[in-house]
């Protein structure tokens, strides 16, 4: 759900709470979502709540700096170092790890976007 402010909009999205953590801390600065309708609504200068989905009692604010939009998670992947996208040094950054959240077919259909963000 976007609320519209005078000069960009507001988005609420929910964020597991490792991913969460990570942009909290200003490591993970990219979040990757499909880019389906919802997604197509965001743009540069736009805020964005994070809502840990651990304790829905805690929430973020970025700002939105940039947007990375390819055909699959393979582009995202192979375009931003791991750390960005939220991987600790030690793991193997796989665009497959995706698929978890999103069906293939959705993935194909709507391509993916690249989020990256700045704690406001």
């Amino acid at each position: 759900m976007a609320k519209q402010n005078e000069k960009y909009m507001i988005h609420r999205m929910n964020l597991n709470p490792g991913p969460f953590d990570f942009i909290k801390s200003g490591r993970k600065t990219i979040e990757m979502r499909l880019f389906d309708e919802r997604r197509q609504l965001i743009a540069v200068g736009d805020r964005i709540i994070f809502i840990n989905t651990g304790n829905s009692d805690f929430s973020l604010e970025v700002l939105v700096t940039n947007l990375f939009r390819y055909p699959s998670f393979d582009g995202l992947y192979e375009h931003h170092d791991k750390a960005s996208l939220g991987y600790l040094d030690g793991e193997v950054a796989d665009p497959k790890d995706m698929e978890k959240y999103y069906n293939p077919e959705n993935i194909q259909k709507y391509g993916v976007v690249g989020i990256e963000v700045k704690l406001i």
